[in-house]
């Protein structure tokens, strides 16, 4: 447990830079190890809504989930959350996918140059996760209470992520509850926009 934390903290501070392979396969091999121990959960083993078969109602790991594309609820920085061993979405996708991840997010934030505006979504790699891409999208920051822009660039961000998942090819996607962690907008509410 306490080398598992300071490898969290070493991946949740670590600037974005490359890694010698030599560590990569280390690191990529406890990753996976890690993911393969707590269980993937495949999408088509996910019982489907009784309302609407398209959709399936899912609580877990989304790290451990394999669908075409998991949601990442980001900041507009897109680097991943740097507050070592937060408990964040965020967090736990960079560090789960491991440093590669937050290297691929720099180059396309530097390629952008300029911070992710809210409502909008990127894809990535997945690298030791096990679904085929990540999406990430920036969610308004509400702080328990929405205003009505809060709620369109909210309902934007879903919007988003899955003209993303369909751009990219994805017939499944994996969405988190965008904005109700250390954002606070309102979870029912989210939940209805979602």
């Amino acid at each position: 447990d306490e080398k598992w934390r300071a490898f969290r903290a070493l991946v949740n501070t670590r600037e974005a830079l490359p890694a010698s392979q030599a560590f990569l396969a280390a690191q990529d091999e406890l990753l996976q190890g890690l993911i393969a121990e707590a269980g993937i959960t495949r999408v088509s083993d996910i019982e489907p809504a009784p309302l609407d078969g398209r959709l399936s109602l899912w609580q877990g790991d989304i790290t451990t989930l394999a669908a075409d594309a998991i949601v990442n609820a980001a900041n507009s920085g897109m680097t991943g959350c740097w507050q070592p061993l937060h408990g964040c979405i965020d967090n736990a996708i960079h560090t789960f996918a491991g440093i590669q991840l937050r290297l691929e997010c720099a180059r396309l934030m530097e390629e952008q140059g300029y911070p992710e505006p809210t409502g909008m979504a990127k894809v990535t790699s997945t690298f030791n996760l096990p679904s085929k891409r990540i999406i990430h999208t920036v969610g308004p920051i509400a702080r328990g209470e929405a205003s009505d822009l809060d709620r369109a660039l909210l309902a934007n961000c879903y919007t988003a992520c899955l003209d993303t998942a369909l751009e990219a090819g994805c017939e499944s996607i994996a969405l988190c509850c965008i904005s109700t962690g250390v954002f606070g907008f309102p979870q029912d509410e989210a939940a209805h926009i979602a």
